[in-house]
């Protein structure tokens, strides 16, 4: 029985390598290690403006594998950080080929990261990230209150008029109990979670492969250890799956409740861990690192075509080879050369130009944190990310469409004059506003932001926009094939401006009034003349 159970679990693992977890994500605790902690040293934070244009979450939950809460979190953090640095990127790499290669150390320590799975692991981190309940004022009664617990207990037997002492004493902490339950339940998931942190950050630490993660580890897991005794009986506290553990649980509440053990130990345990939250993190970040590491090696092997990034030292030029969006079933890859000049995309609604914006700074996002794009190959500098592609009204703030979009391109223009290598990306620049002014306004920053060491993607409907740009930006459209019934998309990125225009044609096609398509291809070509006189 027990053979056949292990066998199954191996066999569950080995399914689960390379494919897309079958989970439930719940992002206000994923992102909570995230949220809390200062990543100062951190070559760039994505914004939440950038995560959500780049669909983040939804990019998360594909690039996922790992196996516990504690990973989990590591992993989301690890991909909203661009580091400063590829200090660890030899080891790293190591450990991955490790694990796609050695599959009974893979299974072994997939084991024990299984422990953290439960969502009570994903509270951990605030052991050492956030502020702890302070104890009462009053809270020296409480050590009195136990000892005369405890004393009058053993004497009752030589003085029975203890009895109503004792049970005086014990009606008083029956109450100050379960005021303690509401300090008690903000740890009732986080302190048994450290124990098993700390279990299976020992037993991982035994493989000499991980030992360079965390040399030191020892040390921290060490500040767990002594305070093991007190943290076990939250941990019965936090588990009453089996009649014997509820029994035992019932045991040590009576217990509990007569010499108030409970706040006791609690106070003394945050007291402790408040001079060591530094300790306590690194045991975090070292289940972490070799969680998100297994989570890579199973990305690249249920990914069919991805390649490791070069990070150089040029910060104008990216040499992007059949790159392709992760997301997208079938994606079209698409191949293009960054020197000097920026990138301008023009074509029409669907053609792919967005999508594409959207695949740079995606494999630019992964390529710098988790050292894998998905294409043939990509060459990029270290760069920051920021982005102007799906903006809308801030109906809270009484802001329009225009005016968010305004404020997203100022914080721009402020970067761009930083000395760092910056990627941005927009699409379809001030799209709220009319078209002369569009066009005037584009190209003025769009020539603003192209100079130094920033690189821009920026996709337009305005043919006149190229046009003004032609000197600073290489020039890229995509295009679509419009038959007599049907329009049709290749998704290839192609040399030059659009030439073409079909979006009347569309409208054609589509059964639009003959009256309607004249008229409109009338007005089309006198607005035309009038344009480009204007500009």
């Amino acid at each position: 029985m027990l053979f056949g159970r292990r066998r199954k679990y191996n066999e569950a693992f080995l399914n689960s390598f390379g494919k897309i977890k079958d989970d439930v994500f719940s992002f206000d605790l994923i992102e909570s290690y995230f949220k809390n902690k200062k990543n100062e040293s951190s070559f760039q934070v994505l914004s939440d403006k950038t995560c959500q244009d780049l669909d983040f979450d939804e990019l998360f939950m594909f690039l996922d594998r790992t196996q516990s809460k504690v990973g989990q979190q590591y992993l989301y953090n690890k991909l909203r950080c661009i580091p400063s640095d590829q200090d660890q990127l030899k080891r790293n790499e190591s450990l991955i080929e490790t694990f796609r290669e050695n599959t009974d150390l893979r299974l072994k320590t997939q084991k024990q990261l299984d422990r953290l799975s439960a969502n009570g692991c994903g509270y951990i981190s605030s052991l050492f990230q956030e502020e702890y309940i302070k104890p009462p004022k009053w809270f020296f009664l409480i050590p009195l209150l136990s000892y005369t617990s405890l004393f009058s207990l053993l004497l009752i037997p030589f003085n029975r008029n203890l009895f109503f002492v004792f049970l005086g004493v014990v009606i008083i902490n029956l109450g100050i109990h379960y005021w303690n339950k509401k300090n008690l339940y903000y740890n009732l998931l986080s302190i048994p979670a450290l124990l098993e942190l700390s279990n299976t950050a020992k037993i991982l630490f035994e493989e000499d492969c991980f030992k360079n993660i965390n040399p030191k580890l020892k040390l921290s897991t060490d500040v767990i250890d002594k305070l093991r005794f007190k943290m076990k009986f939250f941990k019965i506290g936090s588990d009453t799956a089996s009649e014997f553990e509820a029994a035992m649980w019932m045991i040590i509440e009576l217990v509990n409740i007569m010499f108030l053990l409970e706040p006791i130990f609690l106070f003394s345990i945050l007291k402790q861990f408040d001079t060591k939250r530094a300790e306590l993190e690194s045991v975090f970040t070292f289940v972490g690192e070799i969680d998100s590491l297994i989570s890579v090696a199973s990305l690249r092997e249920g990914t069919a075509s991805y390649c490791i990034p070069n990070i150089t030292e040029s910060n104008s030029i990216m040499l992007v080879e059949e790159l392709y969006h992760p997301l997208i079933t079938n994606a079209v890859p698409n191949s293009i050369r960054v020197k000097d000049k920026s990138i301008l995309l023009t074509g029409s609604n669907m053609s792919g130009k967005t999508t594409f914006i959207r695949t740079i700074g995606v494999n630019v996002l992964t390529g710098l944190t988790l050292n894998t794009c998905f294409g043939k190959s990509f060459s990029l500098p270290r760069m920051r990310i920021f982005s102007a592609i799906r903006i809308s009204d801030d109906l809270m703030n009484d802001r329009s469409y225009y005016f968010e979009e305004v404020l997203t391109i100022k914080e721009m223009i402020e970067e761009s004059q930083s000395e760092n290598t910056n990627l941005f990306l927009l699409d379809e620049i001030f799209k709220g506003t009319n078209t002369i002014e569009r066009i005037s306004a584009g190209k003025a920053v769009l020539s603003s932001i192209a100079k130094g060491n920033n690189i821009v993607f920026v996709s337009t409907h305005d043919i006149e926009l190229a046009d003004l740009l032609q000197d600073e930006y290489e020039l890229y459209h995509f295009s679509e094939i419009v038959g007599h019934k049907t329009v049709d998309f290749d998704y290839k990125l192609k040399s030059g401006k659009l030439k073409n225009r079909n979006a009347i044609k569309i409208l054609q096609i589509n059964g639009y009034p003959e009256s309607v398509i004249q008229e409109a291809n009338s007005l089309a070509l006198e607005m035309d003349t009038s344009l480009a006189l204007n500009i």
